[in-house]
């Protein structure tokens, strides 16, 4: 597809990064020079310095007969100015970052005008993962499919750990809860495992269950991590910790938020009905010791600035606060960190670009094939895990499993399968239906239909 990307900042960057990888035809638009340039030297795409809000430069670029126009500048109203130009000039589908809460609750009204197809906001994306976070304490992320129905988890092999030493089929005798693990990350190693895999202390597991059957598993395997979370220390009052505050409001989450900007602190403060709001320097190591650091059930960093957040994480995790989360934008960074110094570290960019990858990937199907719902990505992007919907009719289809395997292609795993709402983990008697909803972990990239899970036709 041919596919224009407005803005090479770092969320843009990444967007046309991926789809490039996926062989699109991808133009990006930025009137910076330099991030041009930079774009030019990750990928192969045609880059073009201008305004992507002047109709004289879309149409330069070929935006009447793009597939799809990405706007990801830094600025809510520029993006949706290139969509309504877009759309006029006769774009097939726009897709614009919006971030402002002001903006976002417009959308609804404008997204005709506009040319709409879908509107992501980075900040509440992060947000809701930094909520599912804080609801499970023992995960170092957690990715949600099938509309809530299949939650995948993140755990870590720490010491003394009961699943230190097991094989998979022992696991599975073991426990008896219907949960599976689908990819373990082993130092710079990741698998796909299979039943004589023998997991070990510091494996880093992604496992996949019913939220019901992962809790069951996660307070019999993790039962100090278990404890509810019921305050939470946020430094850096960005739009991440306001949408947070609204969305930890249901779980009887208390929220501080400290904040260095008199006017934002304000802000939030008169906005935030339930999150107690205090001016300060958020590096101030008396002040967060003061306002209960050491004795935090979770503690978050959302700063504009990834280093302190990196530092205050490790530092709160030093202190001895509970749950550690923080936000990283650059992976350049995080690469040097010690296994497990921080819990866990979320990007907006990378959430983002996942759902604009996930939409593209969707477009890329006619309405009668298993298109793609979600993609998230496992292990530094070097798995995929993808829900498909699995529609028409197919040979694959009633077909049990322990058949169906020597079609499937080498470390792809069909992890869950959800049928009127039951979530299956599938063993070798069990099959895809139509109507099911797929869950495949995968080494394997750019599927765009469950048939492509098979190295060739069935006989």
């Amino acid at each position: 597809m041919r596919i224009v990307v407005v803005g090479a900042g770092k969320v843009g960057r990444t967007i046309a990064k991926k789809l490039s990888l996926e062989g699109h035809d991808i133009v990006v638009i930025d009137d910076d020079k330099e991030v041009l340039d930079r774009a030019a030297n990750e990928m192969d795409a045609i880059c073009m310095e201008g305004n992507g809000a002047d109709y004289r430069v879309q149409s330069e670029a070929g935006v009447a007969d793009a597939d799809v126009l990405i706007a990801a500048t830094a600025h809510d109203e520029v993006n949706m100015l290139c969509c309504l130009i877009a759309h006029k000039l006769g774009a097939f589908r726009t897709i614009a970052r919006v971030r402002d809460p002001a903006n976002a609750a417009q959308l609804h009204y404008l997204s005709d005008e506009l040319g709409l197809s879908m509107a992501v906001n980075p900040d509440l994306a992060a947000a809701e993962e930094i909520s599912r976070l804080l609801r499970i304490p023992s995960a170092l992320n957690v990715e949600t499919f099938a509309k809530g129905k299949v939650e995948l988890v993140g755990v870590r092999i720490k010491d003394q750990n009961e699943l230190r030493g097991l094989s998979l089929l022992d696991f599975h005798k073991k426990f008896h809860i219907k949960v599976l693990i689908c990819a373990v990350q082993r130092g710079e190693s990741c698998y796909i495992p299979k039943g004589d895999f023998v997991l070990e202390e510091g494996d880093k597991l992604h496992i996949a269950a019913a939220p019901e059957e992962l809790a069951k598993f996660l307070r019999m395997v993790y039962p100090d991590k278990q404890k509810k979370i019921r305050n939470c220390l946020v430094v850096g009052g960005s739009r991440i910790a306001y949408y947070l505050a609204h969305e930890v409001e249901k779980a009887d989450i208390q929220l501080k938020i400290i904040e260095s900007n008199p006017e934002r602190a304000d802000f939030l403060a008169a906005e935030l009905k339930n999150a107690l709001v205090i001016l300060g320097d958020n590096t101030d190591h008396d002040l967060l010791m003061e306002e209960g650091l050491d004795s935090a059930d979770a503690f978050v960093a959302l700063t504009g600035m990834d280093e302190t957040n990196l530092i205050s994480g490790l530092s709160a995790k030093w202190q001895g606060a509970g749950t550690v989360i923080v936000k990283v934008n650059n992976e350049n960074l995080t690469a040097v960190l010690p296994e497990g110094a921080i819990d866990s570290i979320i990007s907006p960019k990378q959430i983002t670009a996942n759902k604009i990858l996930t939409f593209v990937r969707a477009l890329s199907c006619s309405p009668d094939e298993s298109n793609v719902e979600t993609v998230h990505e496992l292990v530094g992007g070097r798995i995929e895990a993808l829900e498909f919907a699995a529609k028409g009719s197919h040979p694959m289809y009633g077909m049990p499993l322990r058949e169906l395997n020597r079609y499937l292609h080498r470390e792809l795993l069909i992890a869950c399968i959800v049928r009127n709402g039951v979530t299956i983990i599938p063993g070798g008697d069990d099959c895809i239906q139509s109507g099911d909803s797929v869950i495949i972990v995968t080494k394997k990239k750019m599927f765009n239909d469950l048939a492509d899970i098979l190295t060739g036709p069935i006989r």
